[in-house]
C-alpha cells in the first residue's frame, strides 16, 4: 500500500473512513479506476450567532466544475477534478495532486433560511454562508426589575 511507505496520516476518523470507503468502492465497483480516483477536499465548519460558513479547499478547479445545493438540512458540495494529463515532451514521475469526483455533505443543527444561502469562489477557496432562520437566533430577554 503506498500510503503506507509514504507516512500517510488521516487528520480524523471521519478522513479514515472516507479512504476506507473509496477503498472497498474502488474495489467492489468494476467501473472505479482505482482509489485514488476519488478525493474529500478539505474544509472548514464555523458558526456565528447568524449564520453557518463552509470554506473548501478546491485550488485549480473552476467554479463552472463546483456544484452547492442544500436540501431537507443538509449542505452538498461535489464537483470533478480532473488528473493531470502527460503532454509530449514530458514525463511526470510524481503526481501528488488528487483528482476525480468529489461530494462533501454536512446536516447543519439548527433551522436555517434555504432561500439566503450563498456561495462564492475567489483563489481557490469555496465559501459558502448558510444563514441561521430568525426561530433558531438567540433571543434576548430583558430582565427588569421588581
Amino acid at each position: 500500500m503506498v500510503r503506507a511507505l509514504t507516512g500517510y496520516q488521516p487528520r480524523s476518523f471521519a478522513d479514515l473512513r472516507r479512504e476506507m470507503d473509496g477503498l472497498f468502492g474502488a474495489l467492489l465497483n468494476s467501473d472505479a479506476p482505482s482509489a485514488v480516483a476519488s478525493w474529500a477536499p478539505p474544509l472548514n465548519v464555523a458558526e456565528t450567532e447568524a449564520a453557518y460558513e463552509v470554506s473548501v479547499e478546491l485550488p485549480g478547479m473552476k467554479p463552472e466544475d463546483v456544484h452547492v445545493e442544500f436540501k431537507e438540512g443538509v449542505l452538498t458540495i461535489s464537483g470533478e477534478r480532473n488528473q493531470v494529463e502527460e503532454t509530449e515532451g514530458k514525463k511526470f514521475h510524481r503526481v501528488e495532486q488528487s483528482y476525480g469526483k468529489f461530494e462533501r455533505s454536512l446536516r447543519l443543527s439548527a433551522p436555517v433560511d434555504e432561500d439566503k444561502v450563498a456561495a462564492e469562489y475567489e483563489h481557490g477557496i469555496l465559501s459558502v454562508t448558510v444563514p441561521k432562520a430568525q426561530k433558531a437566533m438567540p433571543r434576548k430577554i430583558e430582565v427588569t426589575a421588581k
